[in-house]
């Protein structure tokens, strides 16, 4: 199972970080063992004091594929949630600085939060208008939808397939909106999709 994630999806988020609005996705992945186990807490690494939260739709592939047509993505998934991709925002602006790979401030373990899947058909919405929501200590921190992205879900299949064989169970981390912060000890968060709960992490 991969964890293929894009950076700067959402014009807003790319701003507020002083990034270029990318002109073609930015991919990065995530290992196995950065998933987050259901009902666990997320800890703070001791390497970091500045992990940020990023609030993203997640993607779960359904069959496998390879050089998939954008008119044909549709066929390879039929259920969505939200996560969060946890950044260790220091780590990855000092590797950045030095011109290195930054997965270790994306990958490590306990960064991906996967919340509970939900079929399309039940959110009653098409894949590019489906609203996401993060709330930290019950206060709104993120919320965006997915007409926002710049790359649309089906063109982010179809572009990482021309790299990745998709198999089912994979996942895509399809970009966070505007909003992003850090996180501290004894925060929760919960993350919704069309309204609907879908996780529940706290923060030690």
């Amino acid at each position: 199972m991969k964890i293929l994630c894009i950076g700067r999806n959402y014009a807003d988020h790319a701003k507020e970080l002083k990034n270029e609005v990318p002109t073609e996705p930015v991919v990065f992945s995530k290992p196995d063992s950065s998933i987050l186990v259901p009902r666990r807490p997320f800890f703070i690494p001791d390497f970091s004091e500045d992990v940020h939260h990023e609030l993203e739709l997640v993607v779960r592939i359904n069959r496998l594929g390879k050089h998939i047509a954008p008119k044909f993505a549709h066929k390879y998934y039929d259920e969505v949630t939200v996560g969060i991709d946890f950044t260790a925002r220091d780590v990855q602006s000092q590797l950045k600085a030095k011109g290195l790979p930054w997965e270790k401030a994306k990958g490590f373990d306990g960064s991906a939060v996967v919340g509970k899947f939900f079929t399309l058909e039940s959110l009653g919405k098409g894949i590019q208008d489906i609203d996401i929501q993060l709330d930290v200590n019950d206060t709104l921190r993120q919320s965006g939808n997915t007409s926002e992205m710049i790359f649309s879900v089906n063109d982010l299949i179809s572009h990482l397939s021309a790299y990745y064989t998709l198999r089912q169970g994979d996942l895509i981390f399809t970009g966070t909106p505007a909003g992003v912060a850090r996180v501290n000890r004894d925060d929760k968060l919960v993350g919704f999709i069309e309204g609907k709960k879908a996780f529940a992490v706290d923060v030690k």
